[in-house]
């Protein structure tokens, strides 16, 4: 095989069905462990061996990395590694035993009902997009949808009469996630301002597709308008939906699905939310929580 590289990339984009962004990461760190090979005097990813990844995985602490970054860069050598194999380019994989770095324990970020309630209502929202701004903060939190998956909506995604939305999530798989009144309401509106023509449902002011930055951009803009001083970005929002959702009593399971999640242990992060929520609301309200409650109680 000539190129290795170029044929795990190809694999990714044909037979996996890899979004344009997971090409470009994938491509990015293996590029990078390559030139890593070329500087010990290796030839390329074929002569690759356990130490040199070991070797790649020091540098990349030494230069700073993090290790969500790091164990991103490992993963995304293993799989390559793994199809090398599959073809009969390596015997074993030399990354597959190598333990990736400790991650440390990353706490969902959410906001409290009240604050969510306030975001999407849109408080404070002017100017002349304002009837679109209002339609994508509540969709984001109606639907838990990712800033990329809303970005890429089109108008017939939307059935108007079940209030639901076909979406095209990760790995190109489709589910349909349900939305609210408000959110109905405020959808209608957009349209009504939009125009019924197909196309993008979300659109700038040259008609064009509006970007997930600027969606980003209309996120923060509305939580400055409403007060909120916290960092919101649209993801907080897909925390919050789920988040809320639990708090709610609903099935972790029914809510992996609306996620768009293939492992149920990607949506599980959420019930740790929720016990540090009940925790906290245990510390409030239980006289005896507390050193203080304890000795007054006796």
């Amino acid at each position: 095989m000539n190129d290795p590289l170029g044929a795990f990339l190809r694999h990714l984009s044909v037979e996996r069905n890899a979004s344009p962004h997971t090409l470009r990461g994938y491509r990015t760190d293996l590029a990078d462990f390559q030139r890593f090979l070329g500087a010990r005097g290796a030839a390329g990813l074929a002569a690759a061996d356990p130490r040199a990844v070991r070797a790649w995985l020091a540098a990349l602490h030494a230069r700073g990395l993090d290790p969500v970054s790091v164990a991103r860069k490992l993963a995304a050598l293993r799989s390559c590694l793994r199809f090398l194999v599959r073809r009969g380019v390596l015997e074993r994989n030399p990354a597959r035993e190598i333990a990736g770095p400790r991650q440390p324990r990353k706490l969902v970020s959410f906001l409290p009902v009240d604050e969510a309630t306030q975001l999407v209502e849109g408080r404070g929202v002017g100017g002349a997009d304002r009837t679109r701004d209002l339609a994508i903060l509540e969709l984001l939190y109606a639907s838990g949808l990712r800033v990329s998956e809303l970005s890429g909506l089109h108008v017939d995604a939307l059935d108007r009469a079940e209030h639901t939305v076909r979406v095209l999530g990760k790995g190109r798989k489709e589910r349909i996630v349900p939305y609210g009144g408000p959110a109905a309401r405020r959808l209608e509106a957009w349209l009504a301002r939009r125009g019924e023509r197909p196309g993008p449902l979300f659109t700038n002011a040259r008609g064009g597709r509006l970007g997930v930055r600027s969606i980003h951009a209309i996120v923060r803009r509305a939580a400055r308008a409403a007060g909120l001083t916290r960092r919101v970005s649209p993801h907080t929002l897909r925390h919050s939906f789920a988040t809320h959702l639990l708090d709610g009593g609903a099935d972790l399971r029914a809510i992996q699905e609306l996620l768009g999640h293939s492992r149920l242990s990607t949506t599980q992060r959420y019930t740790h939310v929720g016990a540090e929520q009940l925790m906290k609301v245990y510390d409030r309200a239980h006289p005896r929580a507390t050193a203080k409650g304890a000795s007054q109680a006796s």
